[in-house]
Order: C-alpha cells, then sequence, then structure tokens
C-alpha cells in the first residue's frame, strides 16, 4: 500500500492509523499547490480530486477520503480493535463521530487556510469551532478516547485536526479534557512514529 500525504494536513490520520496497526506500507508526499508528487508523478492521475488522503491499495486501486480510509484499514486488522466490527451500534458510532469531525471541525478550520477568505467567515468558523469543542471537551470527561477506553481511528482524526489549533491561533487551554486527550494520543509511540515520518516531531 501507498499513502500519498501532505505534511501535517487530514492525512496524518490515516498515517497514524498505519503505524498503528503496524501495517506495510509507503508514504510519498504531495505538493498539494503543484499537484506533484515527491517523485515527480502526477498526483491528479492518482486522485482526480486533487487532495489528500489518498491510499492506493496493492491491486492498484486508490481508495479517497480520510473516514473511508481508516476504517477499511482497521477492518484489514480487526485484532488490534482500531473500529468496532461493521454492523454493530458502535461501528456506526464511530461513524458519527468521523463524521462529526469531518464536517464540523475539519471543515470550520478551512476559511483559516484559504486567503480569500474574510473575516466575517473566519468569525463564523471560530464560534463553530467554539461550540463544537466545548461538546468534545464534555463527552470526553471520565474517559480516555471518544469511544471510551480504547483508542479507535476516529482519535487519530480528532488528533489531527486539534493540531492545527495552533495555526489558525485557537487556544484550547480552557478545555482541559481535550488538552489532555492530545497529549495523550501524542504520547502513543504509533502517533510519534507518524510525527517523525512527517517532520512534525
Amino acid at each position: 500500500m501507498k499513502l500519498y500525504y501532505k505534511s501535517g494536513a487530514c492525512s496524518l490520520s490515516p498515517h497514524i492509523v498505519l503505524e498503528e496497526l503496524g501495517l506495510p506500507y509507503e508514504a510519498e508526499a504531495v505538493d498539494l499547490q503543484t499537484k506533484v508528487t515527491a517523485s515527480g508523478g502526477d498526483f491528479t492521475r492518482t486522485n482526480p480530486k486533487g487532495y489528500v488522503p489518498a491510499l492506493e491499495l496493492d491491486g492498484g486501486e486508490v481508495l479517497t477520503e480520510g473516514p473511508a480510509i481508516v476504517q477499511y484499514l482497521a477492518d484489514l486488522v480487526p485484532e488490534k480493535k482500531l473500529a468496532p466490527a461493521n454492523g454493530t451500534l458502535a461501528r456506526y458510532r464511530l461513524q458519527s463521530w468521523l463524521t462529526f469531525i469531518g464536517t464540523e471541525l475539519h471543515k470550520s478550520c478551512s476559511p483559516f487556510f484559504n486567503p480569500a477568505s474574510g473575516d466575517a467567515w473566519k468569525a463564523a468558523a471560530k464560534a463553530n469551532l467554539e461550540r463544537r469543542l466545548e461538546y468534545i471537551d464534555h463527552e470526553l470527561a471520565g474517559r480516555a478516547y471518544l469511544m471510551g477506553e480504547d483508542f479507535s481511528v476516529a482519535d487519530a482524526y480528532l488528533f489531527t485536526v486539534l493540531g492545527w489549533m495552533g495555526y489558525i491561533q485557537f487556544d484550547l487551554a480552557r478545555f482541559s479534557n481535550l488538552v489532555a486527550f492530545q497529549a495523550r494520543v501524542a504520547a502513543r509511540p504509533a502517533v510519534q512514529a507518524a510525527l517523525k515520518a512527517e517532520g512534525l516531531a
């Protein structure tokens, strides 16, 4: 398998999951401005959408969209329990978290990385982030991870998005459960390995 990524982008989530699972893989960086891979390839031939992550499978097929990729990977090594079994209520709860992180947190960060964004758009996005992060902070009270005591693919995604808060000058200090969660996840050896591979640690 080969993961196409950009350092620190949402592709860090499947990068962490690959490390957690101990699966053999290659990783290749992508310049999202030029759409050129580190080896000089045209990334749009791999993923016509033009963004990361993209996971090229051993058979040549390509899977895109982070939440789909991490669930696919988790199902390859079910004994690692990074995702509950398909068809269970717990699996749908996991999908609920992945959707929430993607639509309510990830996308609310977009204006801060878009030079065309106006102040009003950024203010609305910040207000949304405040509400959503407060909700997650409350949900994390008394538990180690989003789904309870076991680390899941949703935690990898949340950790990735929380890592952007420093770039957009959003102070997490008042969300004590989120701060503790971020430190807990950062200390995991697989997370350290992914961060190091992307030049972030």
